[in-house]
């Protein structure tokens, strides 16, 4: 159990003057994360609307429910990737993990292990590679972003081999699985709820509600904006630094194996690459959704609005006849945008820290 001294310095409402980096830290960007959620959602109800006029196949009810079932995956994967770059630390992985989870699953599925014990080993590969990119980074002391890459490399190269660089379809494979197993695999990402919500769209909502409730709502969040925002600080509070930056590390690879199986499930099928062109809008949902790269800033609702925005954005230029390239150009375009409004609104809450911190060192003589 932390110490007094330990526990004042390290909650949100202790009063004393160490603390005021942290806490101004808090301040100064929750203005304009609140400015980002409103700004996000009505670009979102512009971009329907834009594309309505354009094209009324967008506001088809199949096509809505088809954008908010595909931002789900997306919104999963930056769920974890948010808690990541909230404690200043990156994951470049997150791709090759969603398609090797997938991948192994199956696999192991297919020769012969029962349905809930793959379905534990491909959740289990995800952590396994959130723990290897924790172990290179907090033991080995590599930056998180070398560290990440050279997994990343070392888990597309493991999907291709365990696959033969072949696609998967369990309902079709031979010998096929037992009934029920297919059951119970297509039940997990393939269900549809009532009014015909898809049911990847539940365990979106969950798990947001959930990672949003421990980010912002309890003092292990709160010790993870500590952390990214002014890591001495942290340090110097005795924060258990590299245990919540471990923990976030596999929460990451976890939720982005479990996206990677809803996905198989949904498709009844996976390939070699899946996943590995998932890397850029997962990180520019989390940007545009409000966190900073440089840690200590992120919204769990301003990252599930930004996949949305993503989504609505891919969907709509695809039914208006933009080509891929295009999707490609804009997501491009996206994560400039998002990460120059960052370095703005750095540099604004820059003024409100110093202002605070200055503030607080006044009262506290």
């Amino acid at each position: 159990m932390a110490s007094p001294e330990v526990s004042a310095q390290a909650r949100p409402d202790a009063g004393a003057p160490e603390v005021g980096p942290i806490r101004a830290t808090r301040v100064g960007g929750s203005t304009a994360l609140v400015a980002r959620v409103v700004g996000l959602t009505f670009s979102v109800g512009i971009a329907m609307l834009v594309f309505t006029i354009i094209n009324s196949n967008f506001a088809r009810t199949g096509n809505l429910i088809e954008v908010v079932r595909a931002m789900s995956s997306l919104g999963l994967m930056a769920l974890g990737l948010t808690l990541l770059i909230v404690v200043g630390e990156l994951d470049l992985s997150v791709g090759a993990t969603y398609g090797l989870a997938a991948m192994l699953m199956g696999k192991v599925w297919l020769a012969g292990v029962p349905f809930p014990l793959a379905l534990a080993i491909g959740l289990g590969t995800g952590a396994a590679v959130g723990f290897v990119n924790a172990a290179l980074t907090l033991g080995v002391g590599m930056p998180s972003f070398i560290a990440t890459l050279a997994t990343l490399n070392v888990a597309q190269g493991l999907t291709l081999w365990i696959s033969n660089a072949q696609s998967i379809a369990p309902a079709f494979a031979t010998p096929a699985p037992p009934k029920w197993q297919l059951g119970w695999f297509s039940a997990i990402g393939a269900t549809i709820l009532p009014f015909t919500i898809p049911i990847q769209v539940a365990w979106l909502v969950v798990l947001a509600v959930v990672v949003g409730y421990v980010l912002h709502r309890s003092l292990f969040g709160f010790r993870l904006f500590a952390i990214g925002g002014n890591l001495e600080a942290a340090r110097a509070a005795k924060l258990p630094v590299t245990r919540y930056k471990f923990v976030t590390f596999v929460l990451c690879g976890t939720l982005a194996a479990l996206a990677g199986i809803l996905d198989f499930s949904f498709l009844s099928s996976t390939d070699p690459n899946a996943g590995s062109s998932l890397l850029f809008p997962v990180f520019a949902a989390v940007v545009i959704g409000g966190a900073s790269l440089s840690g200590g800033r992120g919204l769990i609702i301003g990252t599930v609005l930004g996949a949305l925005l993503l989504e609505t954005l891919t969907n709509g230029l695809s039914i208006i006849g933009v080509g891929s390239y295009g999707q490609l150009i804009f997501v491009g375009a996206a994560i400039a945008g998002a990460v120059a409004l960052d370095r703005w609104t750095a540099a604004r809450s820059g003024g409100v820290r110093r202002l605070v911190g200055w503030r607080l060192k006044r009262d506290s003589v």
